[in-house]
C-alpha cells in the first residue's frame, strides 16, 4: 500500500464544510420559529469574512473590521430572517442599529459557549487567514463575555474539519 493518497475526484472537504453550515441554518432557524427567544442560557458568537460576497453589513463596521467580525446573539438582536443561503439580522453596535445579511458561506465559526458547542470552518477564499479583530462591542454582550468564547478554544466540542487538500 502506498503512503501518496490520491486527489479525490470526488470534493468531500466542500460537501462537508456545506453539511456543517447547514447546522447554523437549522439552529438559527428554530430561534426565528420560535419567536426569536433563545432557550435557556444559550447564545452564539458567529464569525464571519465581512467582505465575502452576499455580505451586507453598514460602511463603518466593514471599515472597523475589513477582515472578520464576530457578532454575538444573546440579549439584543431582532428581525432574524433565516433563509437557506444566509440570515439577516437587526443588531446594534455602541447603541447605534445596524441590520447584517450573512450568506452561510462566509461564516468561519459559529459557538454556542453555555453548551461548549462550536463549529469552525474553512475559509471559503484561499490564503484568507483569519486576523485579529477587536471586539465588535455590540450591545448585550458583557452577559457571557469573551471568557465564554476562550473556553470553546480548548478543543471540547469544537468540530474542524480540514482534509488537507494536496496543491
Amino acid at each position: 500500500m502506498s503512503d501518496d493518497t490520491p486527489d479525490s475526484l470526488i470534493p468531500y472537504d466542500s460537501i462537508v464544510q456545506e453539511a456543517l453550515r447547514a447546522v447554523v441554518g437549522r439552529v438559527l432557524g428554530e430561534i426565528e420559529q420560535g419567536g426569536g427567544d433563545l432557550p435557556g442560557a444559550h447564545h452564539f458568537y458567529i464569525t464571519f469574512k465581512t467582505h465575502a460576497p452576499g455580505v451586507s453589513i453598514p460602511a463603518n463596521l466593514r471599515e472597523r473590521f475589513p477582515d472578520e467580525m464576530t457578532i454575538v446573539l444573546q440579549n439584543k438582536f431582532w428581525n432574524l430572517n433565516v433563509r437557506e443561503d444566509g440570515f439577516a439580522v437587526g443588531l446594534s453596535f455602541n447603541q447605534v442599529p445596524a441590520e447584517l445579511d450573512i450568506p452561510y458561506a462566509a461564516i468561519t465559526q459559529f459557538v454556542d459557549p453555555a453548551v461548549d458547542f462550536g463549529l469552525q470552518f474553512q475559509a471559503t477564499v484561499a490564503d484568507m487567514a483569519p486576523a485579529q479583530t477587536e471586539h465588535p462591542d455590540n450591545d448585550g454582550s458583557e452577559q457571557g463575555g469573551s471568557e465564554a468564547v476562550k473556553g470553546a478554544d480548548d478543543g471540547s466540542n469544537v468540530v474542524t474539519v480540514d482534509f488537507g487538500r494536496k496543491k
